[in-house]
């Protein structure tokens, strides 16, 4: 007779056996049924793990917020009274937004994972293969679930308040917007009513979320708080003019921490000038200024179109020349020219990023640099992703990530430091009026959500593209 006998895995005995595909071992009849009631009880186990964390994501959705953050932030909110409680909600709001996203995303997986446990036993076909995999999805998200409360509250001083704002571990290095925009000022046509802009040039946006405009044909600076609907004059709109309560053609604009002072590049009347409480002072004059910026230190630091450079002043001694800190030299494409530089951005470093716009580029200046590198562009003027067409407003983010108002390519760029071409963040779907569209934009902005705002020049309004989390 043919000899069909192998040794059981179990017994050791020479019998008729049957082979388990997940363990690749051979059993005796008897032992096959020991071996899948093994199987069963581990699945067994399985059922009741998840059934204990199912309870946990129950007890997490009842509860999403986190407990010791919220407590902070209404420690915060109390000590500053009034004043902060606009920021208290919007960082509640986070939290817990942040915290129903994560516990949704979990919950999803452990859906998912439990229709295939369901599965399994159901139709009674598994092995250890099946066991170990859903063994390690469970302890994958598991881990996820226990650093759910990872998250941390920033603390910036300033001279009244102590500004707080969400931290999160998830931080993406590729941060995307909404495509389609919010009008969050201006928007009604070409024209002078408090509701309308004429060419708005630069922008700046405060801790509250208000919105400060160098609105350039009607020569005055304009503020819309948060959700107006119309903006008020708090600097010129007294016609064209260089009284001292005049504006000619304003470009850029900054808000003093300080001292809450607004600074003007009044370009038009060749003077940088502060206005606070409606008092104006000419800070500089004789320099065809256009972009402006301070560090954190205080120090203004002011474009010269005219003379190709970026010169630096010290808080209080705005009587002096500055210190070339960018350019200098004659008009050029050389790393060391510049050519009509207009908006700057300053770091932590105290390097000055410049859009340097008829060369179609941006450059860095570290601090004492006698020569620039190129940052963004410096492929001559194009559409490429490598290319950038009268580059304008420039901010670099706390990972060294480079924005770009693309002015020719009705668009705005990303650019990270190194790479040969950027990317577009927004805009980029023609000239336009839609909200998926730009028309020849100029400045840029952050909140402090990373939404970012977009002076959509030709548009006569400011565009906000929110962030998607």
């Amino acid at each position: 007779m043919a000899n069909n006998k192998t040794q059981c895995f179990t017994c050791n005995k020479d019998k008729i056996t049957y082979s388990c595909r997940g363990c690749l071992q051979e059993f005796c009849l008897i032992h096959l049924t020991e071996h899948q009631q093994i199987l069963n009880e581990e699945l067994n186990h399985i059922i009741n793990n998840y059934d204990e964390f199912k309870q946990r994501i129950n007890e997490k959705k009842q509860n999403p917020q986190n407990d010791l953050l919220i407590k902070q932030i209404n420690q915060w909110e109390t000590n500053s009274i009034e004043i902060i409680k606009q920021k208290a909600q919007t960082c509640r709001e986070t939290v817990i937004r942040s915290s129903e996203i994560f516990i949704n995303e979990i919950e999803e997986k452990f859906n998912d994972l439990s229709e295939q446990i369901k599965q399994i036993h159901g139709e009674n076909e598994f092995n250890e293969i099946n066991l170990n995999y859903l063994n390690n999805q469970l302890r994958k998200i598991t881990e996820e679930l226990n650093n759910s409360s990872n998250i941390s509250i920033k603390e910036d001083s300033q001279s009244f308040i102590n500004e707080i704002s969400i931290i999160s571990p998830k931080k993406s290095k590729f941060n995307k917007w909404k495509q389609s925009a919010i009008t969050v000022a201006g928007g009604n046509g070409e024209g002078q009513k408090l509701n309308q802009l004429n060419y708005p040039y630069g922008i700046f946006i405060d801790g509250k979320k208000n919105i400060f405009i160098t609105d350039y044909a009607n020569h005055r600076i304009v503020e819309w708080k948060y959700n107006a609907k119309e903006g008020q004059i708090i600097a010129g709109g007294n016609k064209q003019g260089d009284r001292m309560n005049q504006l000619s053609n304003p470009t850029d604009m900054i808000v003093d921490p300080q001292n809450h002072s607004i600074i003007i590049a009044d370009g038009g009347n060749r003077r940088v000038i502060r206005w606070w409480n409606q008092i104006p002072q000419i800070l500089i004059e004789n320099i065809h200024c256009l972009g402006l910026t301070m560090d954190k230190n205080g120090f203004l630091y002011v474009s010269d179109a005219e003379k190709n450079e970026v010169r630096r002043w010290q808080m209080g001694e705005y009587n002096n020349e500055g210190i070339i800190v960018a350019g200098g030299n004659e008009e050029g494409n050389k790393l060391s020219h510049r050519n009509f530089p207009n908006f700057i951005f300053v770091d932590e470093d105290q390097s000055v990023y410049v859009s340097d716009r008829n060369n179609h580029r941006v450059m860095r200046w570290r601090k004492g640099a006698k020569e620039a590198r190129i940052v963004a562009g410096g492929n001559g003027k194009g559409a490429n992703l490598n290319q950038l067409s009268y580059p304008q407003g420039v901010i670099v983010d706390d990972l060294g990530r480079i924005y770009v108002a693309d002015f020719g390519n009705h668009r705005v760029m990303r650019w990270c430091e190194g790479k040969e071409e950027g990317e577009i963040v927004v805009g980029g779907n023609g000239k336009g009026n839609q909200s998926n569209q730009l028309n020849y934009p100029r400045g840029l902005s952050f909140d402090d959500e990373a939404h970012l705002y977009v002076v959509d020049y030709g548009n006569q309004r400011i565009e906000k593209f929110e962030i998607i989390l």
